[in-house]
């Protein structure tokens, strides 16, 4: 029956269980080391997420959903992962029946063991060779290069590499009838066995196990201290991720006498999770490689950030350890256990200007492309919301075109300043009511700031207002009394004029029994769909691009087809990776018979346009022009058309047009435009 002897040569294999054990106690204090370190934040419930979260472990761990996506590192890091997890499988299986006396590892199972391990362990040197290779032949700009890296990287080569020496010597020194099952062993040994004698052999063989066993020692031990850590940490960050939607800043109780600082801008008043992200975080780059800020050349680099919040931990860390010790030895035997980490004053500066540039933190749009993309789901823009909190709350300071806006909003209820009682006059205009005027409206039409004082997104709205009216939509609008979102003051740290603003809004359409609300701006969408229910605002929210599309299907909206014309799309941040939304506006566009050409970068890796995150009132005066950056992209398409379905985005892109003084071969449209010359008028 196939099978073998384990510890075939090796005398005093009962040491490697002392080994085992003094590489867990150095394995669990690392551990130990990290998890003080996360303690020094706040606490946050993330357990009530672990049923969902096994099977995202499942998808995302083992499955390598978002690894894969990037494709050349994506299958590198499949073959490193899987060969090794597979080899420490049969290793610890083998050697688990040989010091427990199981009767199952043999016969075919022996044999399928020992097969699938010589093909894994295969996989992962190919793994590791194409590491090296991209990590120090190639040199993309998004890895940096770290001892710490080499040594992990040449400690798995070695352990694998000694581990087939191993098979190769023994195979060579016994006349084994299986070693073709184990092929990479068996080509190994011919060399051997034409080279060394049987002693030879035996003392090679027994050198490299010990040899291998050290290594695999060392490895566990490493494994906290190591880049090897996010191999533990990474599942458990997409355990603890956030689920439903994305981005819902955590709402502040203006009303609690108790709280004496909004935002954050200390170490220790964010999350444990947000420092958990900080060790997660590979820092492979793909945040750094999606991030618009740092492509159009701004300061701005998400991992740097994650990664210097990382450093600055260990740096607070070691000052709590040392105040701890202080405190410690100048108390009585009777007041030591009043030293904690809880009540120990930390001699740590802030994060803001001292670990992150205040500059990073204005450059951000909140596109969350870094998010998106990121393996392990860390999570970069709250942390940057949370500053800017502290920085226009605490401090007053923000940029000075921030001021304007938000100086508007306060006494206009819109970011453009124009006057409140003018909000209603172009919609009156095209026959719409109010919902004073028409209380039983089954929806209300929330044009926005944008759709409402705009006069290039004028048009969007009253294009769909005919698309509305053509489907027989009984629909009314708030008028006057309609009052900014919020989004662009929240994203900017305001929060006391973002909660003053959608309480306005929520009080009144509640008056009126609103229950069902048509945007077109996914700003608006995004936040009264999303946030506002953290305010008691709970109302059915409906973006136009689903909207019209089962207008569409349901037979109520008739379109014309357009022949011989074709578009690009636009995916708008806050539609898309905020909620999912990419198919139903190209499903539209292809309705009216456009040919749809994908831009080089679409759906979740679209390029933002630069506006989100308030900064559609902030000027760029770093870098490249990031929505300069998206019109090349929209040109290079070479298509008719560039479709958008947000009214900063297609601000952001006319801009772009203009600059590039390609107006006459490209026109942008928001799809209700387009849309709205495709009504059938029969």
């Amino acid at each position: 029956m196939a099978t073998r002897q384990v510890y075939w040569n090796i005398e005093g294999e009962h040491w490697l269980y002392l080994f085992f054990i003094i590489a867990l106690i150095i394995f669990a204090y690392g551990v130990y080391k990290r998890v003080s370190l996360w303690k020094l934040g706040q606490p946050e419930n993330r357990w009530k997420y672990l049923s969902q979260g096994i099977k995202d472990i499942i998808v995302y761990g083992f499955g390598h959903k978002r690894i894969l996506k990037d494709s050349y590192p994506g299958i590198m890091h499949v073959c490193i992962f899987w060969g090794f997890v597979f080899l420490a499988f049969a290793t610890a299986t083998i050697t688990l029946q040989a010091d427990f006396g199981l009767q199952i590892f043999h016969g075919w199972l022996y044999l399928f063991i020992k097969l699938t391990a010589n093909l894994f362990g295969l996989a992962a040197i190919l793994g590791i060779a194409i590491a090296a290779y991209r990590r120090y032949i190639q040199r993309p700009d998004r890895l940096d290069n770290k001892t710490d890296d080499a040594f992990t990287l040449a400690l798995i080569f070695i352990i694998v590499l000694t581990g087939f020496l191993i098979e190769g010597a023994r195979i060579a020194a016994t006349s084994d009838p299986w070693a073709g099952w184990g092929f990479i062993g068996q080509w190994i040994s011919i060399p051997l066995k034409a080279s060394l004698n049987q002693a030879q052999l035996l003392s090679l063989h027994k050198f490299l196990w010990w040899f291998h066993l050290l290594l695999a020692m060392t490895f566990i031990a490493y494994f906290p201290y190591s880049k090897l850590f996010h191999v533990l940490l990474g599942p458990l960050n997409i355990v603890f991720r956030n689920r439903g939607p994305i981005g819902i800043p955590e709402l502040i109780d203006f009303e609690d006498e108790n709280i004496e600082t909004f935002g954050k801008s200390q170490l220790r008043e964010f999350s444990w999770k947000t420092l958990f992200n900080t060790d997660a975080c590979l820092r492979c780059g793909r945040c750094q490689d999606n991030c618009p800020a740092y492509l159009s050349g701004k300061h701005l680099n998400p991992k740097k950030i994650i990664q210097d919040m990382r450093f600055f931990m260990e740096e607070v860390g070691t000052a709590v350890k040392a105040a701890q010790k202080d405190a410690l030895a100048n108390q009585t035997a009777e007041a030591e256990t009043a030293a904690t980490e809880e009540n120990v004053e930390l001699p740590v500066p802030s994060l803001i200007g001292e670990v992150i540039a205040e500059e990073d933190l204005w450059s951000c749009t909140t596109c969350r492309s870094c998010e998106q993309q990121c393996p392990v789901f860390v999570e970069h823009v709250d942390k940057t919301i949370d500053m800017r909190r502290h920085l226009v709350l605490m401090e007053t300071r923000f940029p000075a075109e921030a001021q304007l806006a938000f100086r508007n909003m306060e006494n206009n209820g819109n970011p453009w300043g124009i006057g409140w009682t003018t909000r209603v006059d172009y919609l009156k205009v095209l026959g719409v009511k109010t919902f004073a005027e028409d209380p039983s409206a089954e929806y209300l039409y929330w044009p926005g700031c944008s759709g409402a004082f705009d006069a290039r997104n004028q048009k969007v709205s009253a294009a769909l207002v005919k698309l509305l009216q053509a489907a027989g939509v009984h629909f009314a609008i708030l008028g006057n009394e309609e009052k900014c979102c919020g989004d662009s003051a929240r994203k900017l740290g305001n929060e006391y004029l973002f909660y003053t603003l959608a309480s306005e809004n929520i009080e009144v359409m509640k008056g009126y029994g609103v229950k069902k609300i048509i945007t077109q701006c996914p700003h608006c969408f995004n936040i009264l769909k999303n946030e506002y229910p953290q305010l008691d605002g709970n109302f059915e929210v409906v973006h136009h691009s689903t909207f019209l599309l089962e207008l569409v299907k349901s037979g109520k909206l008739k379109l014309n087809n357009i022949s011989g014309k074709s578009i690009t799309y636009h995916d708008s941040c806050y539609l898309g990776r905020y909620n999912q939304i990419y198919d139903q506006p190209r499903e539209l566009l292809k309705i009216v018979g456009l040919k749809i050409k994908e831009m080089a970068h679409t759906g979740e890796k679209s390029f933002c346009c630069g506006a989100g995150g308030g900064r559609m009132w902030l000027e760029e005066h770093e870098g490249k022009r990031i929505n300069v950056m998206r019109t090349d992209e929209a040109i290079a398409a070479k298509t008719d058309y560039v479709g958008t379905a947000c009214p900063f985005c297609l601000t952001m892109i006319v801009d772009g047009i203009a600059s590039r003084e390609v107006g006459e071969a490209l026109k942008a449209l928001d799809i209700s435009e387009i849309l709205e010359s495709c009504i059938s008028r029969f």
